[in-house]
């Protein structure tokens, strides 16, 4: 690992364990992993940690029914830290939460004894340093500024602006079924998490405060049940989020949200719930660092990246990992800054947890794909980048990617942006073999838009979709295009407006039961009689409208009836009232929503 000193106002680096600023990632061998599988309760911050936020808290995470006792904390100028220890709700360990916080550039000694579940009590123990923290510019991404002509408007829902969806190559036959789950910001358009039918139409949009950005929206599982999933926050201009992840049900009301731990906020990349009720997210931690060695300034700031999972009921973070100190300096493809600007050298965009005790995550500027241990916090092997564990067969290498994500069969697939700066002509989808018997990762498949050139600066995304298409989204274009599993037909393709950005693109199907009302507004036509519009944002079973008129609001009789044309319905009817009111039907012709009453 890297060790930090203290001095001149940063932290300095020094060699330490056969690792350097420049020199090679250290490997796990198989004695590593043994002697980790031995000590099954893992402590983070993990040994070595060279910048733990003064906030943190120490977790212990083992199996089931792991208890910890006799813990001790000393900090090395702020002493032995009293505090509180908190059971995860998983019953996989608990988190010793410090009544103080501890000083920046100290070292922490931690000890304890742990019971794995049955087994008898084991020492515990980690030591890392404190790191000092470093505020940052708080201007957010820019915008291109895009096309105000581009923006949904609906007189039935005015206060829902979202951007626009073209869709270019309707689906086809083959194509998977399902609603597009998007969260548009920049351009023009409210941003907010929305979902679309395959034709484009809106079902959904959740219009979020000014200022505010929303990413990786879609389906998960939580408790049992489809629910929807998202992170929102502020977009820096520094390339990360500063925000929290929150869960919605199919209602769309929200049922819990998800914070990031030990001071931090949540980054906008991942986040993944997963059935033992933990989440997986990520975080940035900007800190003072002496960046000399790496080409950088002696008074720098580096923006680390980090990784949590997070206890959903408690909140308690139960594991964080660090790219500093496992990933060195001369990994990175983006050069140190020769002034105060943070150096984002690593840049950490997907995270994915593996069936065995490990985690797969993207390093966007290291150009890699690394399995990391979770009992060591070492990696297992790399894909890609300067120190790959595999030869990069014909067409795998990859550049600036995204959407790491563990494949059936030991495989792994990616979005490969091959930009920015350009080193390819067109961003892809990638499907990837890592082999440990030959040696060679091999490329699968590609997905690759035949029809128009898509290179995606910035962003991106590749999923499976159930049946074995692929769904990939090009990010910052902010394009989106459904394959077939051999990625050589093209079974869906759009767009949304010029300037959008949507940071994933996903599939699912979903069915949306709003507790809120149907709207309805109605206007004068020419002819003398009304038209009258109505929509039910997220409403899913919506098949047909019926128009109520009458002379008073307890005398409403049907006057109109038709089908549901996509979000708004609008509907001619002659003079009646002034009183009207609309029933939302679905396929049976039962009543399933009904509007306010209203006076034409």
């Amino acid at each position: 690992m890297i060790a930090l000193t203290a001095g001149a106002g940063a932290l300095a680096l020094g060699g330490c364990g056969g690792s350097s600023a420049a020199g090679p990632t250290v490997l796990l061998d198989s004695a590593a992993l043994s002697a980790a599988a031995a000590n099954p309760v893992t402590v983070s911050p993990l040994p070595g940690t060279p910048d733990a936020s003064p906030q943190t808290q120490i977790s212990f995470l083992g199996g089931p029914g792991t208890r910890v006792a006799d813990v001790r904390v000393v900090g090395s100028r702020s002493g032995v830290h009293a505090g509180v220890l908190r059971a995860y709700s998983t019953g996989t360990g608990e988190s010793f939460v410090p009544t103080t916080p501890f000083v920046p550039g100290e070292q922490v000694t931690v000890t304890a004894r742990a019971s794995p579940g049955a087994g008898s009590p084991r020492n515990a123990r980690s030591t890392f340093t404190i790191a000092q923290l470093a505020p940052v510019a708080q201007k957010q991404w820019p915008s291109d500024g895009g096309d105000a002509a581009a923006v949904q408007r609906y007189s039935s829902a005015p206060s829902l602006t979202p951007s626009t969806v073209k869709i270019i190559t309707a689906a086809g036959l083959g194509a998977s079924p399902g609603e597009l789950f998007l969260a548009p910001y920049q351009g023009q358009g409210t941003p907010g998490p929305m979902i679309v039918a395959q034709n484009g139409r809106l079902v959904w949009f959740h219009p979020l405060p000014s200022g505010e950005q929303a990413a990786n929206f879609g389906v998960q599982q939580y408790r049992g049940a489809p629910a929807l999933v998202w992170w929102q926050g502020r977009i820096l201009e520094l390339g990360f989020g500063q925000g929290e992840d929150v869960i919605y049900d199919a209602s769309y009301r929200p049922l819990t949200t998800i914070r990031a731990g030990n001071g931090l906020q949540a980054d906008l990349h991942t986040i993944r719930i997963t059935p033992q009720g933990t989440a997986w997210i990520d975080a940035y931690e900007p800190i003072h660092l002496n960046l000399a060695a790496a080409g950088g300034e002696r008074d720098g700031v580096l923006s680390d990246s980090l990784i949590q999972e997070i206890d959903i009921r408690t909140g308690l973070v139960m594991w964080e990992w660090h790219a500093l100190g496992h990933v060195p300096f001369g990994d990175s493809r983006n050069p140190a800054p020769a002034s105060s600007y943070p150096w984002d050298y690593a840049h950490v965009n997907s995270v994915d947890p593996g069936p065995a005790a490990d985690v797969l995550l993207s390093f966007r500027n290291t150009w890699s794909a690394d399995d990391v241990d979770i009992h060591t916090g070492g990696f297992r092997w790399m894909i890609g980048g300067t120190h790959s564990t595999f030869k990069m067969g014909s067409g795998a290498t990859f550049y600036w990617q995204h959407d790491a994500l563990f494949q059936p069969g030991g495989q792994v697939s990616l979005f490969d942006n091959g930009s920015n700066p350009p080193l390819e002509k067109q961003s892809r989808g990638l499907l990837l073999a890592p082999s440990t018997s030959t040696g060679e990762v091999s490329l699968v498949r590609q997905f690759v838009n035949p029809a128009r050139t898509l290179l995606a600066s910035s962003q991106g995304s590749t999923r499976r979709l159930p049946g074995g298409n692929w769904l990939v989204g090009y990010g910052g274009l902010p394009d989106f295009t459904e394959f077939d599993p051999t990625g050589t037909r093209v079974l869906l393709d759009g767009t949304l407006g010029p300037g959008v950005e949507s940071f994933t693109t996903t599939l699912s199907p979903w069915s949306g039961t709003p507790t809120a009302a149907p709207s309805v507004v109605a206007a004068a036509d020419a002819a003398g009689g009304l038209t009258v519009a109505m929509s039910w944002n997220g409403a899913t079973r919506v098949a047909s409208w019926r128009v109520l008129a009458g002379p008073s609001p307890a005398a409403l009789a049907p006057v109109a009836t038709v089908a549901s044309a996509g979000f708004q319905t609008e509907a001619a009817v002659a003079a009646a009232g002034p009183y009207l009111a609309v029933q939302a039907l679905d396929a049976r012709g039962a009543v399933i929503g009904v509007t306010a009453t209203t006076q034409a």
